[in-house]
């Protein structure tokens, strides 16, 4: 059961039972994940081929080292324009990729494990409660837009002493034709729920003006 399909030679057998595994798994696999990561409906459809389509490549190659080359070097042509995915589309195309590859090798019993054993695992883990710290407020990105004329070096240290646990200014930038400037800090409150407060206290400080709160990303590590 857990031997390879492949002899020195692949039969066409082999070869429709590895699809036949291999396409079926990859659709219970996007099917399972779906539950837990919000994404369209295309990249399900990638996930649930991408298994098949590893298998593919690397049943055509087979130890054929010129083959092994050309695919490379076609697949070195392909660019990716699309946006980066979150940390969970990542980690389903890594899983998907790892299936495909157990099936190109012809472990078909190997690539259905990994296929649905980790999926199942991710599941477990996403609806776990073992990463989520109740004494971490989640960390925010707070955008303050101010006239050119307020000296935004202090102005808000008391308000932000009142109100965040922790707070960074992470950049400044002149908007408005050099008439303002764009305040960016990376902040965690004290209390989630007294944010209303915090920006109707910080809009008397600033004019009125556009203020924001969005959930932050690192720029160096967006995974």
């Amino acid at each position: 059961m857990f031997d390879s399909l492949y002899s020195s030679s692949v039969t066409p057998t082999q070869f429709f039972a590895m699809a036949l595994a291999s396409l079926l798994s990859g659709l219970v696999f996007s099917w399972i994940v779906s539950f837990r990561i919000r994404s369209n409906r295309r990249f399900f459809a990638v996930t649930s081929i991408i298994p098949f389509v590893v298998g593919t490549v690397l049943t055509f190659v087979n130890g054929n080292i010129g083959a092994g080359v050309a695919f490379g070097g076609a697949f070195a042509l392909t660019r990716f324009r699309s946006a980066q995915g979150s940390s969970e589309e990542m980690a389903a195309l890594l899983i998907a990729m790892a299936g495909g590859v157990a099936f190109g090798m012809g472990y078909v019993a190997y690539g259905v494990i990994v296929l649905i054993g980790l999926a199942m695992v991710f599941m477990g883990l996403s609806v776990m409660k073992l990463f989520d710290h109740a004494g971490l407020a989640e960390e925010k990105l707070l955008k303050i837009t101010i006239p050119e004329s307020l000296d935004y070096r202090e102005v808000f240290e008391d308000t932000f002493g009142h109100y965040l646990s922790g707070v960074e200014n992470v950049g400044v930038k002149t908007t408005g034709m050099g008439s303002m400037f764009k305040l960016s800090f990376r902040i965690r409150m004290k209390n989630p729920a007294e944010e209303k407060e915090m920006i109707d206290e910080l809009r008397t400080r600033n004019g009125n003006l556009e203020i924001s709160v969005l959930p932050y990303v690192d720029p160096q590590n967006k995974l």
